[in-house]
């Protein structure tokens, strides 16, 4: 009898978990295996290796940012309007597969690094016709970025500015203007 799809999703869900509780370092076989409340074997049924766990992560974070995109580009408000809004968001499945993939590249891990890499293409890929040129790209990139990172810090209890409500529309109206 095969194992329901399910339990391989949650030993995806346990080593991600474990990447952003404890890094990389912390996301062991074993840890993951308990977490996920599979015993190793049931764990090695499913990935038999640590490399085919940190691939499918990496796969997860690759189909979830394709599903970003293709949300982004059908936004009423615009592309640009809504990858500046979504820089808000944390504890998303993309925001938690990207931080996960981002401690796996802290200990030079070259397939996240490239995967990494890879997100931060096809945002770029699907903002470019958008923006009036390469600078303007960078300006809509940036702005996101800071958004993310002052986001990411209130969530842990440190003060960033997080416009809302009539501050971001001001701040995404200036975004807009400046691109184009």
């Amino acid at each position: 009898m095969s194992r329901p799809p399910r339990a391989k999703e949650s030993v995806l869900d346990a080593f991600e978990a474990a990447l952003l509780a404890e890094g990389a370092r912390g996301a062991t076989m074993e840890a993951v295996a308990a977490a996920a409340g599979v015993s190793k074997g049931g764990l090695l049924y499913h990935y038999a290796t640590k490399e085919a766990l940190e691939n499918a992560l990496l796969e997860r974070m690759k189909k979830l940012v394709h599903l970003d995109v293709e949300a982004m580009q059908s936004a009423p408000g615009g592309i640009i309007a809504a990858f500046v809004r979504t820089s808000l968001e944390t504890g998303t499945p993309l925001d938690r597969a990207i931080v996960a993939a981002s401690r796996l590249a802290q200990t030079g891990h070259a397939a996240a690094a490239d995967a990494l890499r890879g997100v931060r293409e096809l945002w770029e890929d699907a903002l470019r016709p958008h923006t009036r040129d390469e600078t303007a790209l960078q300006l809509v990139l940036l702005v996101s970025d800071g958004l993310y990172f002052n986001s990411a810090l209130a969530a842990g209890a440190l003060p960033g500015p997080l416009p809302r409500g009539a501050a971001l529309d001001a701040l995404v109206a200036l975004v807009e203007r400046a691109a184009r």
